[in-house]
């Protein structure tokens, strides 16, 4: 959950030289910051430093990274006609070529020490982006679209979810071995609209990007779906092809292993922890640990590392994960 990036001094060292999306879009040194955290921490895998928004960009869309704003979309999505402009015969394996190759560099710059992560956002998540013309708190104006606007809403949806397919699958073909998708504003939507403008996209993207595999003979990788907020949804979420669910730190261990059938749970420590001491992040992640039990878990954070992060704080609680995880399952092969 943001492993690489805005809270390392050398990641923030390389972004004073560099552009935002210029980064993303220069294999060698997207492959550099995705591996700086692989050389700083004993991470279990790596994961490509990309962007949820290269797909919009792919579409046609503008989107730039304004500095203490975030990324913003000069020119957004507007009204149903603006669907227009979105190139939807556009193909990835040439206009995103650039992240194949940051992943194929990166799977052999990493020599096999840990498994290298895929990702994309989610449908929902990147319509709103395309029409707030950015973040927003609300997210009034793309919510305004699923009441005012269905039947376009669901075109627009459908188009990014096909997009998203042919991406997650490129990926695989150049060297991801896991992929993750994000619907992080899964949260601004209710359980009927996520139900309707949401779950059927994630599981389309699930049950497309396998079919996809198959079809070329390729190996199936684990797929992860992370939508934000959505607790109301766990069972859901894990009846709808994905390996592993992750979950925010809003959501009790407990109620996740009740409420979700055979899958794995990542996650779920409040990100705001890392502000607490080494010894403090120790034992809140020897609690999490004991709640969820070492099985079937991806111990992690409950969403991103936050740009005012200590990296030494980052480094208390990977080391915690996996003293707390050994000691704990040695005590259960003992009393077994």
């Amino acid at each position: 959950m943001r492993q690489a990036g805005r809270y390392l001094p050398e990641f923030k060292a390389m972004r004073a030289e560099h552009d935002f999306f210029k980064v993303c879009q220069t294999p060698e040194l997207a492959c550099e910051i995705t591996l700086q955290p692989i050389r700083r921490f004993e991470l279990d895998a790596a994961i490509i430093f990309s962007d949820i928004l290269v797909i919009p960009q792919a579409l046609g869309l503008e989107v730039i990274m304004v500095p203490g704003k975030g990324p913003t979309f000069p020119d957004p999505i507007n009204t149903p006609e603006d669907l227009k402009r979105l190139n939807e015969s556009v193909d990835v394996s040439t206009s995103l070529k650039y992240v194949f190759d940051a992943i194929t560099l990166t799977r052999h710059k990493l020599e096999g020490k840990v498994p290298l992560i895929g990702f994309a956002g989610a449908p929902w998540t990147l319509m709103g982006y395309c029409i707030e013309g950015g973040g927003s708190p609300t997210h009034a104006k793309s919510k305004r679209w699923l009441y005012a606007h269905p039947e376009e809403s669901h075109r627009f949806l459908s188009i990014l979810t096909r997009v998203i397919i042919d991406y997650l699958i490129q990926q695989v073909l150049a060297g991801a071995q896991l992929l993750q998708v994000f619907d992080s504003n899964a949260e601004r939507l209710g359980y009927d609209t996520f139900m309707t403008f949401a779950l059927p996209y994630l599981q389309q993207i699930a049950s497309g990007v396998k079919e996809g595999l198959k079809q070329k003979g390729v190996q199936l990788v684990p797929m992860i779906v992370f939508a934000k907020g959505a607790n109301y949804a766990l069972k859901e979420l894990s009846e709808i092809g994905y390996d592993v669910v992750q979950l925010s730190w809003t959501v009790r261990p407990e109620q996740a292993r009740h409420e979700t059938t055979d899958v794995t749970l990542q996650g779920n420590l409040d990100p705001c922890a890392m502000y607490a001491s080494p010894d403090r992040i120790g034992e809140l992640v020897l609690q999490m640990l004991k709640e969820f039990g070492t099985q079937k878990l991806i111990a992690n954070l409950g969403h991103g590392v936050y740009p005012d992060f200590n990296p030494d704080h980052v480094k208390a609680f990977i080391d915690a994960v996996h003293h707390h995880s050994e000691q704990l399952n040695s005590l259960s092969e003992d009393n077994s």
